[in-house]
Formats: C-alpha cells, structure tokens, sequence
C-alpha cells in the first residue's frame, strides 16, 4: 500500500541548461519583470488658461487717465456753475455743458481727444492712440469699463495677454480711424472702439474654431445678438458709431489672426507620451490658413489706406452720401445736428455777454476777468 507523501508538492519553475547527455539544474533564472514605464504629462500649452491681469491694468489705467483729466480741467477756475462743487478741482461740468458728468470738451481736447484738424493739419497723429484712453464722463467710464472685464477678460484667460493687448490697441486704432473719417467736425474719445473689436474677435474666434465648439449655433446667435444691439445703440445722437464699426471690423479681421487655434488632434499628438501611435494630421484647417492670410491683407491694406486718405484730408462723407446714417438716425425726438459750436463774446467790466453763431442766441454773464477757457465753457452751454 503506497503511502502518500505529506510534504505538499508545490509547483515550481525553472530554467534549465543541457550539459551533453545530462540535465543539471541551476540557478533560477527568472526574467526581469517589465514594469510600465510611467506616463510623463506635458502640460498642453495651446488650450491652458493664463491668469488674467492685462485688461484689470486696462481698466486701472483708464481710470486713472480720468481723474488726471478732472484735475486739469478744475471746473471751479473755469466755469461759473459746476456740479459736486464738493470735491473741488475734480467737480463736473453742468449736465447742459457735459451730460455724462465729466469734463469740458476743451479739456478733452487738450489731453489728446481726437480732432481731425489738429491730426491732419497739425500733424498730431498721436491722437488716434490717445483718444482711446480718455472717457466724456462718469458714465462713459463706467459702462465702457465694465463691458472690458465682461469681455476682456475671458479673452485673456483663453489666449494670453499679448495676441488680447495687441488686438485692443490695434482695434482702437482702427476705430479712430473710421472716425476720423467720417465724424470731422466734432472731437472723439473713449475706448468703444478697442472694446467692439474684441467683439468681432469673439465672433471670428467662434467662426476660426468652429469644430471646438458643442453649442455651436446657439453661441453664435447669442454673441450676434449682443452685437446687433450694441451698434443699433449707436445710431443716438452724440455716440461716435463710426468709431465701433471701425474697431469691430479691425477686431473681426485680426481674430482670424490672433485667435486661431490648432486641432485638437494635432494637439493630442505633439503632447502624447512616448510610444503613443503618431498620426498625419495638419496643424491647421485649410479654411482657418486661408481664414488667416486673407484677413492679415485685409487689415494690413484697410489701416494702411484710411490713414493715407486721413492724412490727405479725404472727408469719407463725399463719397458716400449716406454713410452718416450709420451713426445717427434722426427722429422727431432728437436732431443729429452736433456742429461745434462757435461764440463772440464782448466784456465790459464783470459783464460778458456770449452770443452763439450757430443760434444766434446772446446771454449776459457776471464774470470778473473771464479766461478764454471760461468762455468757450459759456460757449458750450449757450449753443448747447
């Protein structure tokens, strides 16, 4: 009777090596185990979100622009009624004078307002840049301001500060641009220019990187919409329309530019770990590269040629006999008529007495040894 072996057999393996017609064992020779190498992640800078900080340093500038041009314009020294007398130099100008609480127009002026005369005849180019960093008021600043962060600031997230700088500045150089051409007798500021650009760079944006998006059509109707209405706005009196259908079509061009961005393949495959299957597909879109080289002749031809025609003194209104309705539609409630207003003035003592030319309209005023600022304020408010 067999007994069975109480020691438990337990399987093993190993390597053997043939000596002639013998069999010796040897040492175990088990194979090194291949652990996974471990996935390196590259981070993927073309969708990764930047910390916005440009267009908050925007903001603080414009603001800042502001209050130095309350400070020149001391309404107290220049003009006899003010508004928040309070707050001394930085008081405002008469709602009849300024109605977005703010400075005088001769202040403006001074600081860098846009006047066509002055850039065409007094060779002062600068003042298409400068422009865009002045506000009319309180409420100008505020409004426009607040429309930056909204705006700018998903812009910078999305594509950095430096494609977002260049694009607002460029932008209001074209916004200026049109307006120069077209408003020629009053002067200009504000920063509606720069921020229309950005959004038509948002609508280009949209259209350049069409695939990307899940809810494509309803993104598209929706910034349409925002934009319909923020040039139908535009066509009140005393806002420079011009001004945002330049810069939103500057901004348009230049988003086909700026805001491009690669597929998303072709970012999978450059930021793939090692051994990761390669595959052929192009950076770019066909449409988006032709996207791309047309819109940069565009821009590159339509700012180089407005600024041809500006400085030559071309009045864009002589070719085009309707073009003014595009920034002012009258109706029985206002009149478009914003003609510069012109003044004589007489003093005698403390008497000054101010007639308007465009009115006819002569009114006294007691004024001891008016300035010629103070009097182009009473100007102001008598044609007003």
């Amino acid at each position: 009777m067999a007994t069975a072996d109480p020691s438990p057999q337990i399987p093993t393996r190993a390597n053997s090596r043939r000596s002639g017609n013998m069999i010796h064992p040897v040492d175990v020779e088990t194979p090194p185990v291949r652990t996974p190498s471990p996935i390196v992640y590259r981070e993927v800078k073309h969708f990764k979100k930047w910390v916005p900080w440009l267009i908050p340093a925007f903001v603080v500038a414009n603001t800042i622009m502001f209050i130095i041009t309350m400070y020149v314009n001391d309404c107290p020294k220049k003009s006899a009624n003010c508004i928040a007398k309070f707050l001394g130099r930085f008081s405002f100008q008469t709602f009849k004078e300024n109605p977005l609480l703010g400075p005088s127009s001769a202040t403006l002026q001074k600081m860098g307002a846009l006047d066509v005369k002055k850039v065409v005849d007094g060779h002062q180019g600068w003042r298409l840049i400068t422009c865009n960093w002045l506000h009319g008021g309180v409420f100008h600043l505020l409004a426009n301001m607040l429309s930056l962060l909204v705006i700018g600031i998903r812009l910078e997230r999305e594509f950095g500060f430096i494609r977002v700088g260049l694009l607002y500045v460029i932008a209001g150089f074209g916004g200026s641009l049109m307006s120069a051409l077209f408003i020629q007798s009053n002067i200009s500021v504000g920063a509606s220019g720069a921020l229309f650009g950005l959004l038509g760079a948002m609508l280009s944006e949209l259209i350049t990187n069409w695939t990307m998006y899940a809810n494509k059509v309803a993104a598209f109707v929706t910034l349409v919409v925002i934009i319909a209405i923020n040039l139908a706005v535009g066509i009140l009196p005393h806002v420079d329309n011009f001004a945002h259908i330049g810069g939103f079509l500057t901004g348009f061009l230049l988003g086909f530019v700026f805001l491009i961005r690669p597929q998303f393949g072709w970012v999978s495959q450059r930021y793939a770990p090692p051994g990761y299957p390669a595959s052929t597909r192009s950076k770019f879109k066909t449409y988006q590269c032709v996207l791309w080289v047309v819109s940069l002749i565009l821009v590159i031809v339509g700012l180089t040629l407005g600024l041809v025609m500006l400085l030559r003194g071309v009045d864009a209104n002589d070719h085009c006999s309707w073009c003014h309705y595009l920034s002012c539609v009258p109706t029985s409630s206002w009149s478009c008529n914003t003609q510069p207003a012109y003044c004589s003035s007489t003093q005698l003592g403390s008497q000054v007495n101010v007639t308007c030319s465009n009115t006819g309209r002569t009114t006294t005023y007691f004024l001891p040894s008016a300035s010629n600022s103070q009097i182009q304020s009473l100007c102001s408010q008598q044609c007003t």
